[in-house]
């Protein structure tokens, strides 16, 4: 089996254009290693994979993602190809349509592999959700891979493609990324369209890069970044991500909010984040430990304002128009019966929830009082970014724990976005970047915030730890 799928997207461009390798070698070893690994990291592979890849060969290399295959998270929708969002719901549905995203990526000529398995409609931190079975850890079978975008960062993890997309509503992107040893970027809300990504949280929702390194992540977010005018909420800014990347380290100011680094976070962790601050300030850099009221409210927040929104966005599935339908003698019983069965216990958790903080008196007394603690942390957030460059400090709490252990607990479960689902609240973009391993060979992802569309001062910061450390970190899968 070829190990093409190692190197970094420049590398793969120059054995390309130079004809040392074809894009069907490199289809060719990503469907081999998908068969071979076993992660349950896909639900639909591109049957036309290989055909496309031929076709390829009879044109020129124009660009730099020419012929590389490329995995997308699969509630992202892409024309006849199967689109489910992980969910019974929507398990034939086949969009007639391609999401902006999934646009330029054909244009560019990439070559997408299949749809990536994740947590049921994003609804999850686990990766075990789906109806399809959860996505397994290629650093070990046995323990969560992260959620929701658990396959990209799976088949990124291991190897089996270049390239992939996922998305972030609360650290759909970065929890995945920190437990797989992978590199996982949320963008500034609305730097990339979210039209045709299926709704989680309209206000929270953002598609990201997932790569094995730096570079290639800023490349990407290059090529899908841009303002589009079907997305409402979509911005016109300019696109460098890559200028200051290898370039000599900025003496940049650095905050670690204090709530990062607290008792719950597991040791072995804050070692490592604590490591990465002494190579920081032997470099030039300025770091202090700074206080950011809110912070500890964020997963109460973040219940009411992330699942306000998804029972509103959810309401769509009723099986009336497309997806799962199971007929009755009434309209109103034929959607009864057509949601219980077809959404999963997490999503219909949520669901009622997010119905119940909406609903009469509780729209007031929880919803619209989180909008204005959401706003406050906003603020606060900013404030610290009016004395520093840029925040760090760990991604998650811990790092991957065994499979089912938070399945029956959903509290335990909505913790483990305690550091990522505030910056989703901010819309500032943030990026996790593995910074080692533990004792026991699991990941430890650092968490580097940066200010409103300042996604170039983070991959500078992220390119410098990255080569400093040095760790090319592939698990062995088994």
């Amino acid at each position: 089996m070829s190990n093409y799928m190692d190197l970094s997207v420049t590398e793969l461009h120059d054995l390309l254009k130079s004809k040392k390798i074809k894009p069907i070698d490199l289809v060719n070893e990503a469907l081999e290693k998908i068969e071979n690994y076993k992660l349950n990291d896909f639900i639909t592979i591109n049957e036309k994979a290989r055909e496309e890849a031929l076709k390829l060969e009879n044109t020129e290399v124009d660009n730099l993602f020419w012929g590389i295959p490329i995995a997308i998270k699969d509630n992202i929708v892409t024309k006849d190809l199967r689109t489910t969002c992980a969910s019974k719901m929507l398990d034939d549905f086949n969009p007639i349509y391609d999401a902006e995203v999934i646009k330029k990526i054909k244009e560019k000529h990439m070559i997408i592999i299949g749809k990536t398995n994740m947590d049921e409609f994003a609804m999850g931190s686990t990766g075990e959700t789906s109806y399809y079975g959860p996505t397994l850890n290629p650093w070990n079978k046995k323990k969560v891979p992260g959620g929701s975008s658990s396959g990209s960062a799976a088949t990124i993890s291991s190897r089996e493609v270049a390239l992939a997309l996922g998305s972030d509503t609360g650290g759909s992107i970065r929890q995945p990324a920190s437990f797989q040893g992978v590199v996982g970027m949320k963008p500034t809300y609305g730097r990339v369209s979210r039209n045709g990504l299926v709704a989680f949280a309209s206000s929270l929702d953002q598609i990201g890069p997932i790569t094995k390194n730096v570079l290639d992540n800023a490349l990407l977010l290059e090529l899908i970044s841009g303002y589009d005018e079907n997305d409402m909420t979509s911005i016109d800014a300019e696109n460098d991500f890559t200028s200051l990347i290898n370039k000599p380290l900025k003496s940049y100011k650095i905050a670690v909010p204090t709530f990062y680094m607290n008792d719950q976070i597991n040791e072995e962790i804050k070692n490592k984040v604590n490591n990465v601050i002494s190579l920081l300030r032997e470099n030039g850099c300025t770091v202090d430990f700074v206080d950011v009221p809110y912070l500890e409210y964020s997963v109460p927040l973040y219940q009411v304002i992330a699942l306000g929104e998804a029972s509103s966005n959810l309401a769509r599935f009723d099986g009336i128009k497309y997806g799962l339908n199971i007929p009755a003698n009434t309209t109103s019983e034929s959607i009864k019966k057509t949601r219980t069965a077809g959404f999963g216990e997490e999503v219909k958790r949520r669901i009622m929830i997010g119905t119940y903080v909406l609903s009469g008196k509780n729209a007031d007394k929880y919803y619209v009082k989180a909008l204005k603690l959401r706003e406050a942390l906003r603020e606060a957030v900013n404030k610290v970014f009016e004395n520093y460059d840029l925040i760090i400090g760990p991604t998650n709490t811990g790092v991957a724990y065994d499979l089912g252990i938070k399945q029956d607990d959903a509290l335990k479960s909505f913790t483990d976005d305690i550091l990522t689902n505030p910056i989703n609240m901010t819309g500032l973009p943030a990026l996790s970047l593995p910074i080692g391993l533990t004792n026991d060979r699991l990941p430890v992802g650092l968490h580097i915030i940066g200010k409103y569309l300042d996604e170039k001062n983070i991959y500078a910061l992220a390119a410098f730890i990255e080569k400093e450390l040095d760790l090319k970190l592939k698990p062995e899968v088994k």
